[in-house]
């Protein structure tokens, strides 16, 4: 076995063993084992359909230029190397769980920047095509990959109409216990689970915020008293391509 290898096996068996020491460890797939602190909800509570998480992007507040959503994102799950540490064969292999996309409007020349990542639908192409279980939704709306039976088909890839998820052609190194990763597997925005289970908002949304650009909203779609709901209610968001009737969790403003 190379030394690749088990250095990606070590960071498996540590992660497991951080969320099996963990009091109330769930298993919400096979093979797979979140953490649950009383933090979010009881230990022994499962994740449950009570919560649908969402995010709500502010385009008009997007500063031009900012890539603080993505370079926080690199930090807190490992990839990409925010110190351009992972090194790729050519720019096309980089993962990318978030990119910032313009989008233009020809009539006007008006451009938009705006970030993109998996949009967490209610109904994921992902999950559908997965020959394995591997891409699965979580009741609480978050849409996982099981690095431990993922095979690399990258049928998910294929179907995801937004170019979320990402396939792992290189050897890895100095990988985040919380995010495993793994050379022929694919990966994609989780929402930063680990920060969710435990009350917390994603890196990129506390980037933003830091920022104070205030693009990024987090929070329980279901709970009409909360901040992305009030938003949602007062001003609006939209989907990209509604017309697929996937009732994506991630909504813009401003596109």
């Amino acid at each position: 076995m190379s030394d690749t290898n088990k250095q990606m096996n070590s960071a498996r068996r540590e992660f497991l063993s951080k969320a099996g020491a963990t009091a109330g460890a769930v298993a919400i797939a096979p093979g797979v084992f979140l953490t649950t602190p009383a933090a979010a909800r009881p230990a022994d509570e499962k994740v449950t359909s009570d919560k649908r998480w969402g995010l709500l992007i502010d385009t008009g507040k997007c500063a031009t230029g900012c890539d603080a959503c993505v370079s926080a994102c690199q930090t807190e799950n490992g990839w990409g190397g925010a110190d351009n540490s992972e090194k790729y064969s050519n720019d096309e292999q980089q993962a990318q769980w978030i990119r910032v996309v313009h989008l233009k409007e020809k009539a006007t020349g008006y451009v938009t920047a705006l970030p993109l990542m998996c949009q967490h639908c209610e109904t994921p192409p992902c999950v559908d095509v997965c020959p394995t279980g591997a891409s699965f939704k979580r009741a609480d709306g978050i849409v996982l990959v099981d690095k431990h039976i993922c095979i690399g088909c990258r049928y998910c890839m294929m179907a995801c109409p937004y170019k979320a998820r990402s396939f792992i052609h290189e050897d890895l190194k100095d990988q985040k216990p919380w995010a495993p990763r793994g050379k022929g597997t694919v990966e994609s925005c989780t929402l930063c689970v680990q920060r969710v289970d435990k009350g917390e908002i994603p890196a990129c949304v506390e980037a933003c915020k830091a920022e104070n650009h205030n693009a990024m909203f987090f929070g329980d779609l279901y709970d009409k008293d909360s901040e992305i709901s009030l938003q949602l209610e007062q001003h609006g968001g939209e989907q990209i391509r509604a017309d697929l009737g996937l009732n994506t969790g991630v909504r813009y403003r401003g596109i």
